[in-house]
């Protein structure tokens, strides 16, 4: 971009033989190519009619162009010209007159800088892919034997924020009389959250078949994951058992978001207000317990706080008042269609604001008369 025919003529000669080139004038058709076809690299000058040069390097804002380099070429050799140009988002910087050998040394440098970097920046992309599969494949998607089994159903859903996240869900079969359904909120996101999520995952199947006690599974869990945890990581942790011959639900917190009930015949509740203590800080921690006892057709939803905590673009926060009140019209539904509609909601309220937070929901639906129908 420069407003000068001849110097663009001295690049285009030297430039187009290795190179595509697009050429502007001013400032506003710099910005309008560069949004149409993002290029590899800005050749820019400073002193233009309409938008300046440093005006023109807002397409650092933009995110097709946020990484492009930008080189200025300019007559202004002032330090505080300079020092402009480079706080403006300029990779570099040379005063005119130049020297053609010069321009296309520092070319081939920052377009070959900037190769490296997005074959990076791909690699990284293919490893995260590869990290979301092996992280979703150790959650289950397929509760088809374990609602036959203990007449219920489920609906999970989880989205992370990035890539990979710490939200967590799971159930396990620890016996023909126990069901236990967990769900988690790593602090943090992305692959440590990841890794220290596929931690807890397998430590928490593995305390299922060994204890029967929401309170003691928070117990071991709390001890083993504090154990050399140099990484001051901890997780929110919310664990039930629930017992099909009676339908009793015991259910113990570990600093997580409280579980909402939804009746077949009346409105939603909270099941708790007893938060208890994150896992992770320090070992020896007692948990406290609850019991109740379910209705055929009774749900029980447990989310994370992305969903309670999800801001509006006004930054308005969607809060556990606006959750319960919107789980009314969610009743009766069936657990997918409960999870799924508690998540539109959210995505309602937050409308165009990006997501912050990793999405977990897991809706847990009592179906006795679904399951005495099936058998007969």
């Amino acid at each position: 971009m420069d407003d000068a025919r001849a110097n663009l003529d001295i690049l285009v000669e030297g430039l187009k033989p290795d190179h595509k080139l697009s050429l502007a004038l001013t400032g506003e058709m710099a910005l309008q190519i560069a949004a149409r076809t993002p290029p590899d690299l800005v050749l820019l000058d400073i002193m233009m009619p309409g938008l300046d040069g440093y005006e023109v390097c807002r397409m650092r804002q933009m995110p097709e162009t946020a990484e492009v380099p930008i080189m200025f070429l300019s007559s202004l050799e002032e330090v505080q010209n300079k020092t402009r140009g480079f706080e403006a988002g300029a990779n570099d910087y040379l005063t005119k007159p130049f020297e053609m050998l010069e321009v296309k040394a520092r070319v081939r440098s920052l377009l070959k800088a900037k190769a490296y970097s997005d074959a990076v920046k791909e690699q990284l992309a293919a490893d995260l892919r590869v990290a979301r599969e092996i992280q979703m494949g150790i959650l289950p998607h397929d509760f088809t034997a374990v609602e036959k089994a203990y007449r219920v159903s489920f609906g999970a859903i989880l989205e992370p924020a990035r890539e990979v996240g710490g939200d967590l869900y799971g159930v396990c079969a620890a016996g023909p009389e126990r069901l236990m359904i967990f769900l988690g909120d790593v602090s943090g996101k992305g692959i440590p959250a990841s890794m220290f999520m596929v931690r807890t995952v397998s430590l928490a199947g593995l305390l299922a078949r060994e204890i029967a006690e929401p309170k003691r599974i928070l117990e071991r869990l709390n001890d083993e994951l504090s154990a050399d945890n140099a990484s001051h990581m901890f997780v929110t942790f919310l664990c039930a058992v629930f017992e099909p011959a009676t339908l009793r639900l015991t259910l113990a917190s570990g600093g997580h978001c409280y579980p909402l009930l939804l009746p077949a015949d009346g409105p939603p509740c909270w099941i708790t207000k007893t938060i208890g203590t994150a896992l992770g800080f320090d070992s020896g921690l007692e948990f406290q317990a609850m019991e109740l006892t379910l209705s055929d057709g009774d749900a029980v939803v447990f989310y994370t706080d992305g969903v309670s905590e999800a801001f509006n673009p006004e930054r308005e926060l969607y809060g556990s008042e606006r959750l319960l009140a919107d789980a009314s019209g969610l009743a009766g539904q069936s657990a997918n269609a409960i999870s799924a509609g508690l998540l539109a909601k959210v995505r309602a309220f937050a409308g165009t604001a990006p997501q912050s937070d990793d999405i977990a929901i897991l809706t847990f639906k009592v179906n006795v008369a679904a399951g005495k129908h099936a058998h007969a």
